[in-house]
């Protein structure tokens, strides 16, 4: 090609579409596949409350207690009764104790004897009736303690204590699982959401560690889809997504994500064939009639940070052309 001699040392490359990943603008929001909630089991007063948000907690951890003065005095009314229990179960058996005594002297008859027996088995029953009353309520009043029932970070604690409290009220939540980022899309791409999909997130601070993921811009991070969920609410499908190292210090953070929904034809170049000049993006074209001319493009960065998509400007079967950068010294 005469024209092509006449270029300087560069590179060529010839526009033709090729399938690249077709990437989903979303918002995306830091969250856990679960919430626990830290629920009142008793009324009563919150005397205490030894977290809030932002502690971490651990499964079964107590961070609180709910006390219900009218449990103690329950309590003592049943412990009273086992103790009158007590002192009639002793008065039968001591009365047990000497009709048998007369019975074997006979001075009693079988018949009396046996309503002995029964009279004293009915006080030993009253006895453990009462006790476990007594222990039912003293069960009731350690429920009053306030367990965690997951391990994760506390979301919110705003019932101050000395509040009185109702059995259910939620007193503090706790997140559950390792934390994923939730993702709602449009409910016209999701059949196109797959498991596994690529997720980028363009957000430098976004991860504990700090580190970008391998081929993705500089400041993103890179995920895969884990789970779709099957029901559509208000139009739009929840997707969640995992990131490593991703951090739970601000859950319900709103981040701006990309998921792969599928491939789709684009002209794509290295990204060295389009230079910018006063915000006007260009590149060089090489034809048969004019052996270099420049021309204006709109561009746009797909998944791949090395390369940039051509939206308009050029069509498919131009030729591009980057000269070499010059050798440092």
């Amino acid at each position: 090609n005469e024209a092509a001699t006449t270029l300087p040392a560069g590179d060529m490359v010839r526009l033709a579409p090729r399938g690249i990943a077709n990437m989903k603008a979303a918002g995306a929001e830091i969250a856990t596949p679960d919430q626990a909630e830290v629920l009142a089991r008793i009324p009563g007063i919150l005397t205490s409350l030894s977290v809030r948000a932002g502690d971490t907690v651990q499964k079964g951890q107590r961070i609180g207690m709910i006390v219900d003065s009218r449990i103690g005095y329950e309590t003592s009314a049943y412990g009273a009764q086992a103790a009158a229990a007590q002192a009639e179960a002793a008065r039968a058996n001591a009365d047990l104790a000497r009709i048998r005594d007369l019975y074997e002297h006979g001075v009693y008859a079988k018949a009396r004897l046996d309503q002995a027996v029964a009279a004293a088995h009915a006080a030993d029953a009253q006895v453990a009736a009462a006790r476990a009353q007594q222990g039912a309520s003293a069960s009731v009043a350690g429920q009053g303690a306030v367990i965690a029932p997951a391990s994760g970070r506390v979301l919110r604690a705003d019932i101050p204590a000395g509040a009185p409290v109702a059995p259910g009220m939620s007193i503090a939540t706790v997140t559950a699982g390792p934390p994923v980022l939730r993702l709602m899309l449009p409910e016209s791409v999701a059949g196109q959401v797959r498991l596994g999909a690529r997720v980028i997130v363009d957000d430098p601070t976004l991860n504990e560690g700090g580190q970008n993921n391998a081929g993705v811009p500089s400041g993103s991070h890179q995920g895969s889809v884990t789970q779709v969920y099957p029901a559509i609410t208000g139009g739009q499908v929840r997707v969640d997504a995992t990131l490593p190292g991703l951090s739970t210090q601000f859950v319900g953070r709103r981040v701006s994500a990309s998921v792969e929904i599928g491939t789709r034809k684009a002209l794509v170049v290295p990204r060295q064939f389009v230079t910018t000049s006063y915000g006007i993006d260009q590149v060089q074209v090489v034809s048969a009639d004019k052996p270099l001319s420049t021309g204006r493009v709109q561009i746009a960065p797909p998944a791949d940070p090395a390369m940039v998509e051509i939206l308009s400007g050029m069509s498919a079967g131009d030729t591009l052309f980057a000269p070499a950068k010059a050798a440092r010294p």
